[in-house]
């Protein structure tokens, strides 16, 4: 019997146009897009299908619009799977799938969220950096022992990229100490999944308590804990420790591979855990197949192949 494990993706993977090829031929899409706007207040489908790039950029309009376009791909898709996981924000979109979370509820906790963390630390403050080809331990270690502590492993992305995250200083200080084949200073407005987003974290707790979580249909992997959770009371616990804490998401994809998974389907804008799972996966024993919806081309085929 095929196992399939279905992923969603998190900030970085938007577009100008996103969602567009949905809406123009589903009424079913049209209906979500239009639930959207009407939940938020303003025209977040607007903003999918024509920007301006520098508005769709802005924290609290990207996380909502990958959300909503995520949601939109998978019911259309219309198919069920084992297990579902999330990257980052992907983390809501997986509970909207598999209905822990109302679409409605997520879209505003989502545009929240992405609020707070703006506003926690003055841009300028913090920074992030994605290092390729370094070590993980060798750089959990020099995020302990630079500035203070100041900075953290943010994303362990695969095994071949991590990003950290923090103060500016003390990011450049990791970058300057840890052997690594590559490096890349983030184009990010604030240093994401670190120990400076706490203020961001408690005002979220607050909005996720007044949310209904029902118990998941499907197991969905946490990104604080890399571990299958099976009810809402779980999932709300991490979602509230998710914003100051480290995406494991090379460690999350080894879960699910331990669960025989032979197909992942990534849902919304872009192909970013396409990529990484071909990666991560490199070294597992059993072959597996990667796809991804993010337009109605890809969805069909998708669709013909599984």
């Amino acid at each position: 019997m095929a196992r399939h494990a279905y992923l969603f993706p998190g900030q970085g993977s938007q577009s100008v146009g996103m969602g567009k090829s949905f809406r123009d031929r589903s009424e079913e899409a049209r209906g979500l897009f239009a639930r959207a706007d009407e939940a938020l207040g303003f025209s977040l489908s607007k903003i999918c299908f024509e920007g301006p790039e520098e508005t769709l950029r802005l924290t609290q309009n990207t996380q909502p619009a990958l959300l909503l376009v995520s949601t939109v791909a998978y019911r259309l898709w219309g198919r069920t799977p084992v297990v579902a996981a999330g990257h980052s924000l992907g983390e809501y979109s997986a509970h909207v799938a598999a209905g822990t979370i109302r679409f409605e509820d997520a879209l505003v906790l989502v545009h929240k969220r992405g609020t707070y963390m703006q506003e926690a630390v003055p841009v300028g403050v913090g920074a992030m950096a994605a290092l390729l080809g370094a070590d993980y331990e060798a750089v959990k270690t020099a995020c302990e022992r630079a500035a203070g502590g100041q900075v953290q492993i943010a994303n362990w992305n695969s095994p071949e990229q991590i990003v950290i995250s923090g103060h500016k200083a003390a990011v450049e200080d990791v970058v300057k100490n840890v052997r690594a084949a590559k490096w890349v200073m983030l184009p990010v407005s604030a240093p994401f999944h670190s120990a400076l987003m706490k203020a961001a974290e408690d005002r979220l707790a607050a909005d996720l308590d007044a949310v209904e979580f029902r118990n998941p249909e499907f197991p969905v992997v946490t990104n604080v804990d890399a571990r299958m959770i099976r009810t809402g009371a779980e999932a709300r616990d991490a979602l509230k420790r998710q914003v100051s804490r480290p995406v494991l998401w090379t460690k999350s994809m080894d879960l699910l591979a331990g669960e025989g998974i032979d197909a992942f389907v990534e849902f919304g804008a872009g192909k970013v855990l396409c990529g990484l799972i071909k990666r991560i996966g490199k070294g597992w024993p059993h072959p597996f197949a990667v796809y991804n919806v993010e337009d109605s081309e890809s969805l069909d085929k998708a669709a013909a192949a599984l």
